[in-house]
């Protein structure tokens, strides 16, 4: 039995080019755990963020003056290979997909994680790099989408149509039955128009909280907008999400509950198995594909992790391990 496995790891934040490929002990399961042999995993905008601590507070929270965590990747799809003397949810051969969320560890030839994880079959018509690519963007998208509550026929604007979240939130909230707004750049117009979106917005050319237009939701996905562009494009009993805005969007949003009826709502998104459980479906019946911009193997993870950097991607970036 081998007792290392091939890993994408890192000491100290910074560019790319701290990450290396290194020889790590193979995790082994507990009684309770299910082993996944990874096959792929992704490079994310939240991996790109960790491993540069941008913000700073990132150190707060995994490491002040080094990563507590060695291996990022907080994604994977694969097969199980070992299970716990507990676990009857699994077996040996299934083909899974999920999210580790905090725990992190995906740039990683294999995974351990519990039984009762963020964890559920793959859909048998999706691949490995679709099904791994799925969970990042498209938790973070059903989170704050089913925050706002939205019903059939709301006008929702989705800002960053074509990135990770974005791309999720276009296909998710048609689900719902919205008529959905993608704001995006020329280039992947129709993109975001093949999934789904009603009307797309250059942003460029237009600038979307000026065109008269106001919106049931708005959804910010990249912080790049201006949140006061955001809440004047919103009806007077609108809902501003802020998906990537942290303090900023919260301070706005005490501002806002005592000056107006509009709310913001901001925060973090974790994995869940019943999010993940939501994925599956979708996916299953053809409501949510993925978005694949470039694959890489996690032989060239610095390789992906400049093109990430460079924040012009197509909903993901997929690593075959």
């Amino acid at each position: 039995m081998t007792l290392t496995m091939k890993a994408a790891v890192y000491t100290s934040y910074g560019a790319p080019e701290v990450l290396h490929i290194k020889a790590i002990a193979k995790p082994i399961p507990k009684d309770d755990e299910v082993l996944v042999k990874n096959y792929a995993t992704s490079a994310s905008s939240g991996d790109s963020r960790l491993r540069s601590a941008d913000p700073f507070a990132v150190r707060f929270f995994f490491g002040l003056f080094k990563p507590s965590k060695a291996v990022l990747g907080g994604v994977f799809s694969g097969e199980i290979e070992a299970v716990g003397k507990k676990v009857k949810k699994f077996k040996v051969g299934d083909k899974v997909f999920g999210s580790t969320a905090v725990q992190f560890g995906t740039y990683a030839e294999y995974t351990c994680l519990p039984e009762t994880g963020a964890i559920a079959l793959k859909p048998n018509n999706i691949s490995h790099e679709e099904a791994a690519v799925l969970p990042f963007g498209g938790v973070t998208a059903l989170h704050f989408l089913r925050q706002a509550n939205i019903q059939p026929g709301q006008k929702v604007l989705i800002y960053g149509a074509s990135g990770a979240v974005g791309s999720a939130a276009v296909q998710i909230a048609k689900h719902f039955g919205a008529e959905v707004t993608g704001v995006c750049s020329a280039a992947n117009a129709e993109l975001v128009k093949s999934l789904g979106a009603d009307q797309v917005i250059d942003y460029a050319k237009t600038d979307f909280s000026k065109t008269g237009k106001k919106y049931d939701v708005v959804f910010e996905t990249v912080n790049k907008a201006s949140s006061l562009a955001c809440l004047s494009a919103l009806h007077e009993s609108g809902i501003f999400l802020s998906g990537a805005g942290m303090l900023n969007a919260m301070l706005l949003g005490i501002w806002s509950s005592l000056t107006s009826r509009k709310k913001v709502i901001s925060g973090v998104a974790l994995a869940s198995l019943e999010s993940i459980n939501v994925l599956q479906e979708l996916a299953s019946i053809g409501h949510l594909k993925a978005v694949i911009d470039r694959q890489f193997t996690l032989d060239q993870i610095v390789e992906a992790h400049r093109y990430v950097d460079k924040g012009h991607k197509k909903g993901n970036v997929a690593i075959r391990i």
